[in-house]
């Protein structure tokens, strides 16, 4: 199966590398460029990608209103951001608004192929490095009003697995943490994802952060 890729970055120079580089994969063909989010959104519509590639500062409309708009359709296209963090403070609002995942634009090139693919396979990406970042970021915000509801339903191991992966933890990490087995951590995750009516993990790290479960240092 060909993964329909969609880039959506607003320097030439930016799109034509990755374009090369997945030119030189088999299961990856880049189907359409965009310069900006609005390009994106209606290509979206035109040529219905499997993922898209994701800036998220463009001219005119952004990658996060861009990213927004995509995700509240009804479609099968899923966003993976991918921009420089470092000069980047949109990054809580980009994956607020619907993104799959998250990848920095230094990340090495095999790693971008192979978060295309795990997002693309209906699961979601986010380094625990990024999530540390990210962490740091959440931590300068306002504080946002708990969601205890957010959370009701869960079981206590639940609760501690949906702490873990706030704090950015694989499902390898969170079952030598708790030491279960991958699979069940794999089982309870699913379980989050259905009880929490969360789009995919990146959800569920969001949601952490927002019912207090997880609490950056500051």
């Amino acid at each position: 199966m060909t993964i329909r890729v969609l880039l959506a970055d607003d320097q030439p120079l930016v799109r034509s590398g990755l374009r090369v580089l997945m030119a030189d994969t088999d299961d990856i063909r880049v189907v359409g460029e965009a310069a900006n989010g609005a390009e994106a959104h209606q290509l979206v519509r035109d040529v219905h990608p499997d993922v898209v590639l994701m800036d998220i500062r463009m001219p005119g409309m952004d990658g996060i209103e861009a990213t927004r708009i995509i995700a509240g359709e009804a479609t099968t296209t899923r966003v993976l951001i991918l921009t420089t963090f470092d000069d980047d403070d949109s990054v809580y609002a980009a994956l607020r608004s619907g993104a799959s995942g998250f990848l920095v634009k230094n990340m090495d090139l095999d790693d971008i192929l192979a978060a295309v693919r795990v997002v693309a396979a209906g699961d979601a990406l986010i380094a625990p490095s990024v999530t540390r970042r990210l962490i740091e970021e959440f931590a300068a915000r306002p504080e946002p009003a708990p969601r205890s509801r957010a959370v009701e339903g869960v079981t206590e191991r639940e609760r501690e697995v949906l702490t873990l992966i706030g704090r950015g933890l694989s499902n390898s990490e969170i079952a030598a943490q708790l030491c279960i087995s991958v699979s069940t951590a794999k089982a309870h995750v699913a379980r989050l994802l259905s009880k929490l009516d969360a789009r995919d993990r990146v959800q569920l790290v969001i949601l952490a952060y927002e019912t207090g479960l997880v609490t950056p240092s500051r």
